[in-house]
């Protein structure tokens, strides 16, 4: 299981993302802005701006502050340039990170990305240090709960999905990328509503963590690192037993 997949799950259930509202609708604008400019404002031909909007509109964030993401992306709400870019390296207790980020400026980015990751132990690395180590997926989550596994795994394979991945608590439908949210849509469809959606670099291999300080260590630099304005996302390779996962949330 996905060690970033609990990490979001788990925060949701705490309501740590209720209490950056504005903060996660900034980043979700710059995700819609960045989809639009790339594919176009139409989100029936651009498969990535509507999946941005279903990301927004699964946070609440209002209709006009999507149309005026969308906007800024086809040039009719001006604003500086965004741009891409992949940061990757290496934190505490040697995991391996990939952070997402959305910039109008470059050198301040990574200056900022580099200064979280050194004061805890880690380093920025040269593109592709770490890419390796994951592969890109679309990743539905279930609470185990309530959810029959044999027709959540037949509706999934209907659907299109690549695998079902479970744990004690949750299942993980993966998917390719670019179908990613056909089989969500599909799923909810079929009347399976996931906690969590939304496509990842997902981990090849872990490294399990288990002593605390450790873990607090990462999980506080990957919390820094999601604060910042211009990071989209954070993927990492961690793996920290359920029991502790909450505990230090």
């Amino acid at each position: 299981m996905s060690g970033h997949s609990k990490w979001s799950t788990i925060k949701r259930k705490k309501g740590a993302l209720d209490a950056k509202r504005g903060k996660i609708f900034g980043k979700l604008a710059k995700e819609v802005t960045v989809a639009a400019r790339l594919g176009g404002g139409d989100p029936t031909g651009n498969p990535r701006l509507r999946a941005a909007i279903a990301a927004a509109k699964a946070e609440n964030m209002p209709n006009d502050n999507i149309t005026r993401a969308i906007r800024k992306g086809t040039g009719e709400g001006g604003g500086a340039a965004l741009e891409e870019l992949f940061l990757e390296g290496y934190g505490p207790a040697g995991v391996a990170l990939m952070v997402e980020t959305l910039t109008d400026n470059k050198n301040r980015t990574v200056s900022d990305v580099r200064h979280l990751i050194t004061k805890y132990g880690g380093n920025l690395g040269e593109p592709g240090c770490v890419a390796w180590m994951f592969d890109k997926k679309g990743v539905i989550v279930f609470e185990r709960q309530g959810v029959n596994e044999d027709a959540l795994l037949e509706a999934a394979l209907e659907c299109g999905a690549e695998d079902l991945q479970s744990d004690e608590t949750q299942f993980e439908v993966l998917t390719d990328p670019a179908g990613f949210l056909e089989v969500k849509e599909a799923l909810e469809a079929k009347g399976f509503q996931p906690d969590l959606a939304e496509v990842q670099m997902r981990p090849k291999t872990t490294i399990k963590i288990d002593e605390e300080k450790s873990a607090q260590q990462v999980l506080k630099l990957v919390e820094l690192l999601e604060e910042h304005d211009d990071v989209s996302d954070v993927f990492a390779n961690f793996d920290i037993p359920d029991h502790l996962l909450e505990a230090l949330l």
